[in-house]
């Protein structure tokens, strides 16, 4: 069983300045709730029971949005808002969260190495809160399942067009079965024209402990960071790796276009706010940009 998640949230958030000048990017909200508790859902609805944030030193603030807050609590009951009361009350319920902390941005696979006491050794999913997904079954319990089956590290993949590949890493692989690949390789934002598949990793990862291992002995990679694509590639010199084709839709918040958009589409999934704003945007279609219709 996969008991404990990490979530790297240790970045500096530079494409959302001023705005993350204080508020950490993954509190930003999209809808109604900020971008950390999307991947904190969906590592509970999983099974998670225990969700390791790394964090730097100026976010400090990023774990209360999970902490009890009992004065709110009694002030919304005592006004009979029981809808916002269960709401509140159901963020992070059933996870334990702790943090750790990476005083230094080194990259991702230094962040996943900096919460190695923390996992200890034991299989742990990996989820970035960049990426939302939105399925039936969440994405992470989708790998969990995987990882039962094989008993090897997964990660999560999804076929973009070729000419975007150069965004995302790749994978090389030499057999599937139905929807789960068999890696050879990875590789790390490839040339489009040289890119080993379409098949493009995204921010799902489930991780044997061997990845610790295998960061330990990864240099500094692309922007003189430590890379957890390079120690997966050193991963698989000693044990498997499988990627799952994955089944939801996805969304990405890490840059200003996409956080827009996906607020747009996660607004417009909502029954009550899906009238008014649809209503809107087709007058906003309608109206030059430098003069849009008021928002009233």
């Amino acid at each position: 069983m996969i008991r404990k998640a990490v979530i790297p949230a240790a970045g500096l958030g530079t494409r959302f300045l001023p705005a993350t000048k204080v508020l950490p990017k993954e509190l930003l909200p999209v809808v109604d709730r900020p971008v950390m508790e999307y991947a904190v859902t969906e590592a509970g609805a999983a099974g998670v029971t225990e969700i390791i944030v790394v964090v730097s030193p100026d976010k400090d603030m990023l774990l209360r949005h999970f902490a009890p807050n009992p004065e709110l609590e009694e002030g919304l009951e005592s006004r009979g808002k029981q809808r916002q009361l269960q709401s509140l009350r159901a963020i992070g319920a059933g996870i334990t969260l702790r943090s750790v902390l990476q005083e230094s941005p080194l990259g991702l696979g230094h962040a996943v190495l900096m919460a190695q006491d923390a996992v200890g050794d034991e299989p742990f999913a990996c989820l970035l809160p960049d990426d939302i997904f939105l399925a039936k079954q969440p994405v992470i319990g989708q790998m969990i399942d995987v990882y039962r089956e094989r008993g090897c590290s997964v990660l999560a993949v999804r076929r973009v067009p070729r000419d975007t590949i150069g965004r995302f890493g790749s994978i090389r692989f030499s057999t599937h079965e139905a929807s789960v690949y068999t890696i050879e390789d990875v590789v790390e934002k490839p040339d489009p024209a040289v890119a080993p598949s379409e098949l493009a990793l995204l921010g799902r990862y489930v991780l044997t402990p061997g990845i610790f291992a295998a960061l330990a002995r990864t240099g500094r990679g692309a922007g003189g960071e430590i890379q957890l694509t390079d120690a997966i590639k050193q991963l698989l010199s000693t044990e498997p790796v499988v990627a799952l084709e994955f089944e939801a839709d996805y969304f990405d918040v890490g840059t200003i276009p996409g956080f827009l958009k996906t607020s747009i589409a996660l607004g417009r999934a909502r029954e009550d706010l899906r009238v008014e704003l649809d209503e809107y945007l087709q007058r906003l279609i309608s109206s030059p940009p430098d003069r849009p219709p008021s928002s009233a």
